[in-house]
């Protein structure tokens, strides 16, 4: 009744890939490694999602073997949606005390498909556990190989070698509709490809521009974001204005976007006192994301429209989880991001990657270190009403106050793209781009 306790009935009979029972006592262990300090593996993990999505989780208990109490610090409407989230799914405790911090190196969990090995940047492979509850998937063996070039991936699906991929070259698309042995699955995307400016004057890549929003509005102008989508992502993005895709409930249409205007941004960095522009470095993405195929093409066209109103961008590039722990850190000036929605909730776009509470230097969701308290009460009030249409309004204003500070240039919100092989069947899009395979075949 106070929307503070919550109490989950277990589904018996589960079985871990390592043939322990899934129950009470594994659910404790799999949120109180997260949270407690002084549990046995909290070592072993950084818990950022944790910080971000589950920091009002006040307790975990068992009340017996198959039922476990969860009571919160604070009200929050989004709490069962992201009890779905990956983050909170439940391992085996005893493979965590086997392996201790080798633990994501031989994950052990519920599903349909057991660990069998992993080969950092070439494959990894699972296989189906006969043991699942819900049934025995229909493949015997699944292989995810690592394949960075959108262009061999689709050499290696062209020839068979592999049965599908996913983030294809938009250059490729015609050619993949042509080829009547391949099929192109695709979906509005929950996610949003955006370039946060470091405004935390507490980071070590903070430079005095990012500090004034004279010069964040400056850069919204200069960036011609509909050439981008147009000419880059080539039909598989919508422009974005909001921290939030369009098909999201509470995303606010009526907020009039920074529309591209050189001089208008130059006119801005003059009042600023950077008449003639400044030097900076933008940060970009190694790797093809959903929300942004391309980071380093992206990045040169959004160099070239700063270098018109003055801007001198740098770009710069390092390996991918080097990159997430270094702008997690507050090490850029500017860098590329973006975000694939983890349970459909708006909160889990704008408290993650816009609160303050996020703004930690080592462990930020919010990259741009942007730290405004009325959007933070705005958001916490957000989280503890469960009336939709109140969290609807807050979390309109809560865009305005977003678009107004302009931490960011929101670029884009890109389609959710797989190709499979004509042969491949059952496969059904996710909108949060998870990828369930249990109920595919091949057919021969």
């Amino acid at each position: 009744e106070d929307g503070l306790t919550f109490t989950f009935h277990l589904r018996r009979g589960v079985k871990f890939h390592d043939g322990t029972d899934f129950n009470a006592d594994a659910v404790v262990y799999s949120f109180k490694r997260q949270f407690d300090p002084n549990h046995p593996f909290h070592q072993y993990g950084e818990w950022a999602y944790w910080q971000w999505m589950f920091n009002y989780v006040k307790d975990v208990e068992k009340v017996d073997d198959y039922t476990v109490r969860i009571t919160l610090s604070q009200p929050n409407a989004s709490f069962l949606t992201s009890m779905a989230m990956f983050t909170v799914a439940i391992v085996s405790p005893t493979a965590c005390e086997k392996y201790k911090g080798d633990f994501f190196k031989n994950p052990v969990g519920t599903g349909p498909f057991k660990f069998v090995e992993w080969v950092k940047d070439d494959h990894m492979t699972v296989e189906a556990f006969e043991g699942y509850w819900g049934g025995r998937p229909y493949r015997d063996r699944i292989i995810f190989r690592v394949i960075p070039d959108p262009s061999v991936r689709l050499l290696e699906l062209e020839k068979g070698s592999i049965h599908c991929m996913e983030y294809p070259n938009p250059d490729d698309l015609e050619r993949i509709a042509k080829n009547p042995d391949l099929v192109l699955l695709e979906l509005p995307g929950i996610n949003v490809g955006y370039l946060a400016m470091n405004m935390g004057e507490d980071t070590p890549g903070f430079q005095k521009p990012f500090g004034d929003v004279r010069v964040r509005r400056a850069i919204n102008h200069a960036i011609n974001k509909k050439a981008i989508v147009e000419h880059l992502y080539k039909g598989t993005a919508v422009p974005a204005k909001n921290p939030i895709p369009p098909t999201m409930w509470g995303y606010n249409d009526d907020i009039e976007d920074y529309e591209y205007d050189p001089e208008r941004a130059k006119a801005l960095l003059a009042e600023a006192g950077y008449p003639n522009g400044f030097e900076t470095t933008l940060w970009v993405m190694p790797v093809s994301r959903p929300y942004m195929f391309d980071p380093p093409k992206i990045a040169e066209a959004i160099q070239a429209d700063l270098e018109e109103v003055g801007i001198r961008a740098n770009i710069y590039t390092v390996e991918w989880g080097t990159y997430l722990q270094e702008t997690e850190a507050g090490k850029h000036p500017m860098c590329l991001l973006g975000w694939i929605g983890d349970n459909g909730d708006p909160d889990n776009f704008l408290y993650v990657l816009l609160d303050k509470d996020n703004a930690i230097v080592g462990s930020a969701g919010n990259v741009a270190f942007y730290r405004n308290d009325e959007l933070h009460e705005i958001l916490i009030k957000a989280q503890q009403t469960y009336d939709q249409k109140e969290r609807e309004a807050l979390y309109r204003k809560a865009q305005e106050i977003v678009h107004n500070d302009a931490p960011w240039v929101p670029l884009a919100h890109a389609k959710l793209q797989m190709v499979f092989r004509k042969s491949v069947k059952g496969f059904v899009l996710h909108p949060l781009d998870r990828k369930y395979f249990q109920n595919v075949w091949l057919e021969e």
